[in-house]
Formats: structure tokens, sequence, C-alpha cells
């Protein structure tokens, strides 16, 4: 890596970092393809991955409520394994670009419905009947296309949690796939020594950055935050749906 490497990847966790700490979400899905203007994925991932982890656990950390989000959505996280290994599985006989394609245009249609109509809330019964199908298809989404926001975002959005306990849950589905993603890659031989000491380095700042933002998103209504998650979703439809078709 040269100078104009580091300072492309300087300003991608600076960005991502930002968008952290603000929503809650969105440090991969920030930070990777600012990363790629410059750098070969296989190189990039690495960099992402572990300060992505670092980000999740800095807002796991503010938000709270750990132990109750984890025992109530537990069923919802074990599933999340099987799908990941199944998308993983999937990707060598699955056109990826078309999938990212589709599910970008169903993050759009999403964001656009939501924006504009009043949310919709799951019964209690439906929220349990639901956690190990939408766990399940999150993880193979996850494996297929890299993107962890569907569909448990919206299925979390659905419940009307408290901004901290949805914060809490989201990280928490997100920390636990990037694990299992960290051991796949260093499984395929991506990671090495130079980029994880980079990788590394980046967490102090981006944990200071991430608590920043988490100060801005504290003072920030329900409301309002909902909106921003689903702009959010917007906009990652939005880079999904580009990225696929270019």
């Amino acid at each position: 890596m040269d100078e104009l490497d580091y300072l492309v990847v300087l300003i991608a966790y600076l960005v991502a970092g930002v968008i952290k700490g603000v929503t809650g979400l969105g440090f991969s899905t920030s930070c990777l393809p600012i990363m790629a203007l410059r750098l070969d994925l296989k190189l990039a991932i690495p960099l992402v991955i572990v300060p992505s982890i670092v980000s999740n656990v800095m807002i796991m950390i503010q938000a709270g409520h750990f132990l109750d989000v984890v025992r109530r959505f537990r069923i919802l996280y074990v599933s999340t394994v099987p799908g990941l290994l199944l998308g993983l599985f999937m990707l060598v006989t699955i056109n990826v670009d078309v999938a990212k394609l589709v599910l970008g245009l169903v993050l759009i249609l999403y964001a656009l419905m939501a924006l504009w109509q009043k949310p919709f809330t799951l019964s209690k019964a439906s929220e349990r009947r639901l956690k190990a199908p939408v766990g399940f298809l999150t993880g193979f989404i996850n494996g297929l296309t890299g993107s962890q926001v569907m569909p448990v975002l919206p299925y979390l959005l659905s419940l009307g949690l408290s901004t901290s306990t949805f914060i809490q849950a989201i990280n928490i589905s997100f920390t636990f796939s990037s694990l299992i993603m960290l051991l796949g890659i260093n499984q395929a031989g991506y990671l090495s020594a130079p980029p994880l000491l980079v990788a590394f380095a980046a967490a102090i700042p981006v944990t200071a950055i991430v608590y920043v933002g988490g100060k801005v998103r504290n003072r920030i209504s329900s409301n309002l935050y909902q909106k921003l998650v689903l702009l959010f979703l917007l906009v990652l439809g939005g880079i999904l749906s580009v990225k696929s078709l270019v």
C-alpha cells in the first residue's frame, strides 16, 4: 500500500465511523465501497471487517440491554448460521450480480413504502413465529450478497422497539454474522499481517468517532431516527443496484 492507499482507507474509516455512530448501522456498507475505489476487494475486506466488529461492540456498549436482547432474539441469531453457510455455498451456483440487484430493488421499495406509509407493527405471536425464518433468510442473503440488513432490519423495526433496544438487537446480529465471516475469510487465506495491523490500528480512532456519533444519536427523536434508518436503506439499495449493473 502506498500513501494514496492509506489516505483512501483513512477517509473510508472517517465516513463510515460517522454514519455508524449516528445511525447505529452501515459501517461495512459505507466503508467498503470507498476502499474499493482504490484497493482490491481481497485487501479491502480484511481492512473493513475488524473495525466493523469493533464499531458494533462500541454501539452495543452504548445501547445497553445486552442480556435481555440476547434472551429475546436468541433463536433469530442462531438461525442465521445455517442460512449464512448455505448462502456462501450458493455463491458458486448463483449469479451474485443478479442477487444484489434484486436485493437492492427490494430495499428501495421497502424504504419508499415505509417512508410513505405508517410502519406496521407485528403481534407477539408473529414475532415468535418469524424469528427462525427471518434469521435464516438474513444469514442466507448475507452469505450470498454481503448485506446484513435484510430481512432482519424491517423485522426489528416492525416490533415497536425503543431506539436503544433496536440498535442493540441489530448490532448483535451484525457482530455474530461478521465473526462467522471473519472465520470464513481466514479459511480462504485473505487474512494477512499487514492489513490486520492497519485494521487494528484503526480501531481506536474508529471507536472514538462512533462514540461521538452515538452522543449525537441520543439527542435524536425516535421518529427522526427511524426516518434516518429508512433513508440509509434507500441509499444502500441504490448502491447495491448500481454496483450489480456496473
